[in-house]
């Protein structure tokens, strides 16, 4: 990439992480993130991100370290828990802090402690009547609901959202593959919505380009925001709730689901849903992949991109 073109996407990258013309504003942090933590580099990332109260941030890896732990600076801190973790949520319970794993490849959700052991895991329920065989069932994201019902997306294997009550018992399957509304095409990201007062389902319905609200018994509610660029993620902070959109952009919607900030916003098609983007071609503030988000206690995005090489961002939220 000649000079002049490198900082053309640079002046374009400011703009696009500055603002969307609405009431929010971020700016990339830029090397926030060690580059190779704990001496060695991230790997591929195809999961999430999360942070806990202490504010360490872990990202999930498709390598043998399995989550890579950060600390509120950055900094690399440990690697703990199981490899090949797709959606990734943090829920405390009790006064102890948990993490809810959604592992498509290999077909289960588990709940672990915040060192990785494991505490228990769901595979497939034959009594759904959906699946021939364990390998059907391909979890892609999993949340909870204030009474402790599992809802887990299937976005990688049926396209049903699976409800199981507090103790793991199937309860029942809702949506099912297609392109109308109430049906699915790759539900892939899934979080609880309490901003509406009576909590909700989010759901990405990544492959429909559209995201959505489900009420906690299976029925369908409404489409929130449409036309997105494959939604592949949610997490929810206060009033604000962050969608990483695979085809190189990141929105950010208020409680009422209008569109608030849109950061990273990629205008090279070709870089978009790129797994081997090489990293001499990556842009401060400008987003390839994103896969994973979350807000963290100032209101900053973290951003995972799916990368083979591991791509993490920070955007700063203006004050």
């Amino acid at each position: 990439m000649n000079r002049i073109a490198h900082s053309l996407l640079s002046i374009i990258a400011l703009v696009s992480t500055a603002t969307f013309a609405a009431e929010l504003k971020y700016s990339i942090t830029p090397g926030f993130f060690e580059q190779n933590p704990g001496s060695k580099p991230l790997g591929p990332c195809h999961g999430g991100v999360v942070m806990d109260k202490a504010g360490n941030i872990y990202v999930t890896t498709d390598t043998e370290r399995g989550i890579v732990i950060f600390s509120p600076n950055g900094k690399f801190l440990r690697a703990v828990g199981p490899t090949r973790i797709h959606g990734l949520e943090v829920r405390e319970e009790h006064g102890t802090e948990y993490l809810y794993c959604a592992r498509h490849s290999d077909h289960e959700v588990v709940k672990l402690k915040l060192d990785g052991e494991q505490v228990w895991a769901i595979h497939f329920p034959q009594e759904a009547g959906i699946y021939k065989d364990e390998k059907g069932f391909n979890p892609c994201a999993v949340t909870v609901a204030p009474d402790g019902s599992i809802f887990v997306a299937d976005g990688y294997g049926s396209n049903y959202v699976l409800k199981f009550d507090k103790d793991r018992k199937f309860v029942k399957a809702f949506g099912g593959p297609g392109e109308a509304e109430g049906k699915f095409k790759t539900c892939h990201g899934i979080a609880l919505d309490t901003r509406p007062g009576k909590p909700l389902l989010l759901v990405c319905n990544r492959n429909n380009n559209r995201v959505e609200y489900w009420d906690l018994d299976g029925n369908f509610v409404r489409v929130i925001q449409k036309d997105l660029r494959m939604p592949a993620a949610v997490h929810i902070r206060g009033d604000y709730a962050v969608i990483p959109e695979l085809q190189g952009r990141v929105t950010v919607l208020d409680k009422d689901g209008a569109i608030v900030a849109q950061v990273g916003d990629n205008p090279n098609e070709k870089q978009r849903a790129n797994f081997g983007l090489p990293q001499d071609q990556w842009t401060d503030g400008v987003c390839n992949s994103p896969h994973g988000a979350s807000i963290d206690k100032d209101g900053n995005l973290i951003v995972t991109e799916w990368s083979q090489f591991g791509h993490l961002h920070k955007f700063a939220r203006a004050k």
